[in-house]
C-alpha cells in the first residue's frame, strides 16, 4: 500500500493536457443578446431528438454551461412545442418517430422555425434510409435552417438561432 502512494505523490497527476480555451465570437454572443432585445421577450427552444447518438445532445448541453450561458442571454429550452419559438430536431427521424415529430411541428406556433441540426438531421450522416428511419428531417416536415456538423459546436448552434430568428425579431420591431 505504502508503495503504491509513494509511487502517486512522486508521479503527480498524469492525465490529458488542460484543453485551450473555446472560441466564442463576441459577435455571435452580441447578435444573440440584441435579438433577444428586440424580440423583447426569451426565446423559447423546444428540441426534439428524433433518434440521434446524443452527440449533438451533449453540444446542446454544453450551452447551458457558465461559459455559453445560454440562459444569461435569454435563450430557453421549454417542455411544450405550444411554447416555443423554434423546433430544433436532432438525429435521422426513426419511423417511431414521426408521428411525434409531426404532433411536435403542428402545436408549434407560427411562424414555424425549424432547425434540423447535425449531420443525421440532414440526412448527411452516418444513419441513412433504412427500415428504420425514413432520413434527413426535411422528409417529415419543412426545415427553415440546416446546421451541419458531426455534432455542430455550440457557437454554430447559437449562431443558427440567431440566423433562424432574425426576419422574426425584425418584423417585431415597432
Amino acid at each position: 500500500m505504502h508503495k503504491l502512494i509513494r509511487r502517486m505523490i512522486t508521479t503527480g497527476i498524469v492525465s490529458a493536457p488542460k484543453p485551450a480555451p473555446m472560441d466564442l465570437a463576441p459577435e455571435t454572443y452580441d447578435s444573440a443578446k440584441a435579438l433577444v432585445r428586440r424580440l423583447g421577450r426569451a426565446l423559447a427552444v423546444r428540441h426534439v431528438d428524433a433518434g440521434s447518438c446524443n452527440g449533438c445532445e451533449l453540444e446542446i448541453h454544453t450551452l447551458s454551461n457558465a461559459h455559453y450561458n445560454l440562459e444569461g442571454l435569454g435563450i430557453h429550452f421549454v417542455a411544450s412545442p405550444r411554447h416555443a419559438d423554434i423546433l430544433m430536431v436532432t438525429g435521422p427521424v426513426s419511423r417511431h418517430m414521426v408521428p411525434a415529430l409531426l404532433t411536435a411541428y403542428e402545436a408549434l406556433p407560427n411562424p414555424k422555425l425549424v432547425l434540423a441540426l447535425g449531420d443525421c438531421a440532414a440526412g448527411n450522416g452516418m444513419f441513412g434510409v433504412s427500415y428504420a428511419t425514413v432520413g434527413n428531417v426535411s422528409a417529415v416536415i419543412p426545415v427553415d435552417i440546416t446546421l451541419l456538423g458531426c455534432p455542430p459546436t455550440p457557437t454554430a448552434i447559437l449562431a443558427a438561432f440567431v440566423a433562424l430568428t432574425q426576419p422574426v425579431a425584425s418584423s417585431n420591431i415597432k
